[in-house]
């Protein structure tokens, strides 16, 4: 073996890779060109090794039409140790004691997560709360007056460090515990104005990031950092959010991870609630304040701190709208029969097997969202 600083003795027999050695292959796998999430891990599963699979891989690029493909060079990854650990932080893989186990348990779970604070608070029952940007004065309140009371139940509170409602709720769950995922590098401080914030959170809680030690936010980072917020928490609230923006994605994320989606009401004339209102009116749990959280996460597993507190409902009338999770797969069952093939609605509504009371009302919502379109004599295109 070549790796500086890992040399073996020539005197003896090679040894078994030692855990930092397999580790540094693993993320020299996982950095190299073209290999993502699922190629990472179908690459281990077929070669048992990260150091085999770092060998094959070059034929299997080849084989797959990439000519002259080139692996990650051992240098790039002996910087980002080295960055690390003059930083101060922690590289945390799927084998490691504190890798949470809602996190494990997706598909697409980052094999690697950088930290920065008390990797232990991962294993505490965490709530992702997440929000716009440009909050408005009553949507900060909210946000900090909801990560406080949760962080005294006994919850950790998850937000995504930009500006608004994230930083008002990391803020406000800094004394109980908080952690901040980061759409780029552990060590890149942004936005810049949340810098001492930052600090704070690597002082009391946790900061982390799947990404490379210094590398820079793009645009396409966010979505992938969202998945990691909602996929730490148990449940994710949405305190703020416009029609088309980041939360909803986080939303999105969280109804795919079998997660609960909670929101914030807001006045329909303030177009920075209209996602949440889009979200209460499609089943999303209407939030008032964390005793609505609270009560919406009881049957899930009870608050640590309030599991005595939160009363007892009898025969409670089950809810007359469908859940947002429902209304979500009906959504994808309905685009899934469509085409650009015009089908009549009653021809799909028998397809799908649900009653028409239930159909018609996502339709109308979907026709709005312009991702179908009514043509004449009752047929229906995806737009």
């Amino acid at each position: 073996m070549t790796d500086q600083g890992f040399t073996p003795s020539s005197t003896h027999p090679p040894l078994p890779p030692t855990s930092e050695v397999d580790q540094f292959h693993r993320l020299r796998l996982l950095r190299s060109r073209r290999v993502g999430i699922s190629t990472y891990k179908r690459l281990l599963i077929e070669h048992g090794t990260a150091q085999n699979a770092l060998a094959a891989l070059p034929e299997v690029a080849r084989a797959a039409g990439v000519s002259g493909y080139q692996l990650c060079p051992e240098g790039v990854i002996h910087a980002e140790m080295r960055a690390a650990r003059d930083f101060g932080a922690v590289l945390v893989d799927h084998l490691h004691p504190a890798y949470p186990s809602s996190l494990a348990e997706l598909d697409d779970a980052p094999p690697f997560l950088w930290t920065l604070g008390d990797v232990s608070i991962l294993q505490k029952p965490m709530i992702a709360m997440v929000g716009a940007r440009n909050a408005s004065s009553l949507g900060t309140r909210m946000a900090k007056k909801l990560a406080a009371d949760l962080g005294e139940a006994g919850y950790v509170v998850v937000s995504g460090l930009a500006r608004g409602v994230d930083a008002a709720a990391h803020l406000a769950a800094l004394p109980t515990g908080t952690v901040a995922v980061q759409a780029g590098g552990v060590d890149v401080m942004y936005p810049a104005e949340n810098t001492e914030l930052a600090l704070g959170i690597a002082q009391q809680g946790l900061r982390v990031s799947e990404m490379p030690m210094g590398q820079q936010p793009m645009a396409r980072h966010f979505p992938m950092r969202n998945r990691i917020i909602s996929g730490l928490a148990q449940a994710t609230i949405v305190v703020e959010a416009a029609a088309k923006s980041g939360s909803l994605i986080t939303a999105r994320d969280a109804l795919d991870q079998g997660r609960d989606v909670l929101a914030v009401p807001g006045h329909p004339f303030d177009a920075r609630a209209s996602g949440c209102n889009m979200l209460i009116r499609d089943g999303a749990t209407l939030v008032r304040g964390a005793d609505d959280v609270l009560a919406a996460m009881a049957p899930l597993c009870q608050s640590p701190s309030r599991q005595a507190e939160l009363p007892l409902v009898a025969e409670e009338t089950p809810p007359k709208h469908p859940s947002l999770r429902d209304t979500s797969a009906l959504h994808m069952q309905i685009l899934d029969r469509l085409g650009p093939a015009p089908m009549a609605e009653d021809q799909l509504i028998r397809d799908i097997a649900i009653p028409a009371s239930q159909i018609t009302p996502v339709l109308v919502s979907l026709e709005l969202d312009g991702q179908i379109q009514r043509r004449q004599g009752g047929l229906l295109t995806k737009a």
